[in-house]
C-alpha cells in the first residue's frame, strides 16, 4: 500500500521537531544500505556476474518506500520503554522490510504484475535483462528464475539482519519465535489467496469469511500486529503489553490491508504506483469483490466471477467489472469496516499500558495515516 506524502511524514520519529529531521524512516534506509553494502561484498567474492542480482536488490530496496512495519516495530519498542537512541532496534526494524520485500518480489511473480512502486516488477526486470542481453532461452522463464531466487534471498537476509542487530542476544531470542510465527503466518496466508481463486469455486456462501482470513494471515498481522510485539518483546515488555498491541494491531492491520484491497480496485496508479484496475486483472478474491458478488444481480454477479482474473481481460472489461462492484455497495461496505475496524483500533490503543505517551500518540499518527481514504 502507498500513502500519501503528508502521512509519510508520520513515520518519522523527529516529524514534528523542525530541528533535527533526522527522522526513523532515514534511519532504516541507512541501516538497510549499510546491510547491502556488506552483502555486495559476499555476492562480488563469490562472482562478478552477481552484479545484476546486487544492484536490482538495492533499487528495490532503496526506492523510498515509507517503511511502515520498522516504524511499528519501533513505536512497539517504545511503547514498552525501549531506548529513543538505539541503533539496534533501528537494524531490528530494518530486518522487517527485508521480509517484506521478499513477499513482494515473489507476489509480483505470482500475480504476473508488470510493476511495482512504478518501476518493473522483479521478474519483469531479469525479463528486459535477458532480452538486451541477447541471452539464449527463454527469458520469461530466466524473469522467474530470478524473482524466486531473490526472494528468498531476501528472506535469508531478514533473518540475518535481525539476529545481528546489535541488542542483546537474550532480547533477541525473546522476540525470536514472534519473529519466526510471522514469517509462517505471511506465507500461509499467500497460499491461502493463490489457492481460492483455483479451489474456492463461484463465490457465493463463505467467500467473504476466506477472503477475511487471507486479509489476516496475508498482511494484516505481519503488516502491524507482529511488527508492534516483536519491537515490544525487543524492549523487555511482559505479556500484558503483547496482548495489548494485538487488541491494536490486528484490527488495524486488517483496515489497512482492507484499504489497499480498495485502492487496488479503484485506486489512482499515482498513488498506487499500478495500473488502475490492477487487483481485477491479476483475478484478486477480496472482500470487496466478494461482497460485490453478494450484493450484486445474478446477471452482474455471474459476470465477476466469470471475468474477474481472466487472461484475457482488456481495459474495457476492466472498466465494466469496476462498474459493476461500484453498483453493488459494496465499497461502501468495506468502507464502514475500516471505519469500525479503526475505531475498534484507537479504543485498544487508548486502554494499552504504555510506557512512553510518545509512543501513544505516534501509534495514533500511524493508525491514521494506514487507513487514511486516498485514491
Amino acid at each position: 500500500m502507498t500513502l500519501p506524502a503528508d502521512a509519510a511524514a508520520l513515520l518519522d520519529e523527529n516529524a514534528g521537531n523542525p530541528v533535527d529531521r533526522e527522522g526513523l524512516r532515514m534511519r532504516v534506509n541507512d541501516a538497510l544500505a549499510d546491510f547491502l553494502d556488506r552483502q555486495e561484498a559476499v555476492l562480488s567474492s563469490i562472482s562478478p556476474r552477481l552484479s545484476d542480482a546486487s544492484t536490482a536488490l538495492r533499487d528495490f530496496l532503496l526506492d523510498g518506500g515509507k517503511r511502515l512495519r520498522p516504524a511499528f516495530c519501533y513505536w512497539g519498542w517504545r511503547g514498552a520503554g525501549g531506548a529513543t537512541g538505539s541503533d539496534g532496534i533501528v537494524a531490528a526494524a530494518a530486518a522487517l522490510e527485508l521480509l517484506q520485500a521478499s513477499a513482494l518480489v515473489h507476489d509480483d511473480l505470482m500475480d504476473r504484475s508488470d510493476t511495482r512502486r512504478g518501476l518493473p516488477s522483479v521478474h519483469r526486470r531479469f525479463e528486459a535483462l535477458h532480452r538486451t542481453s541477447g541471452w539464449r532461452g527463454d527469458r520469461g522463464q530466466f524473469g522467474t528464475a530470478a524473482a524466486v531466487l531473490l526472494g528468498d534471498m531476501l528472506l535469508c537476509w531478514c533473518d540475518e539482519l535481525f539476529l545481528r542487530c546489535g541488542l542483546e542476544p537474550s532480547a533477541v531470542l525473546a522476540a525470536k519465535p514472534v519473529f519466526d510465527v510471522m514469517r509462517t503466518e505471511v506465507m500461509a496466508g499467500q497460499y491461502l489467496d493463490v489457492l481460492e481463486p483455483v479451489a474456492g469455486g463461484s463465490m457465493g456462501e463463505g467467500a467473504a469469511e476466506r477472503a477475511l482470513a487471507v486479509v489476516r494471515y496475508k498482511s494484516a498481522k505481519y503488516s502491524v500486529e507482529r511488527p508492534l510485539q516483536v519491537g515490544a518483546l525487543l524492549a523487555g515488555a511482559g505479556p500484558e503489553l503483547v496482548e495489548a498491541y494485538s487488541a491494536f494491531g490486528l484490527p488495524l492491520g486488517e483496515a489497512f490491508q482492507l484499504r489497499d484491497d480498495q485502492l487496488g480496485v479503484f485506486g489512482d496508479p499515482t498513488v498506487t504506483g499500478k495500473p488502475a484496475g490492477d487487483d481485477l486483472r491479476e483475478g484478486k478474491r477480496t472482500l470487496l469483490v466478494a461482497l460485490a458478488v453478494e450484493s450484486s444481480p445474478a446477471a452482474d454477479a455471474r459476470i465477476l466471477d466469470d471475468r474477474l482474473g481472466a487472461p484475457d481481460l482488456d481495459g474495457d472489461e476492466v472498466e465494466r467489472l469496476r462498474g459493476i462492484i461500484a453498483r453493488s455497495g459494496a465499497a461502501e461496505q468495506v468502507e464502514r469496516r475500516i471505519d469500525a475496524l479503526l475505531g475498534q483500533a484507537l479504543e485498544a490503543l487508548e486502554a494499552a499500558p504504555l510506557a512512553d505517551g510518545p509512543a501513544r500518540d505516534a501509534l495514533r499518527s500511524l493508525a491514521t495515516a494506514a487507513t487514511v481514504r486516498r485514491y
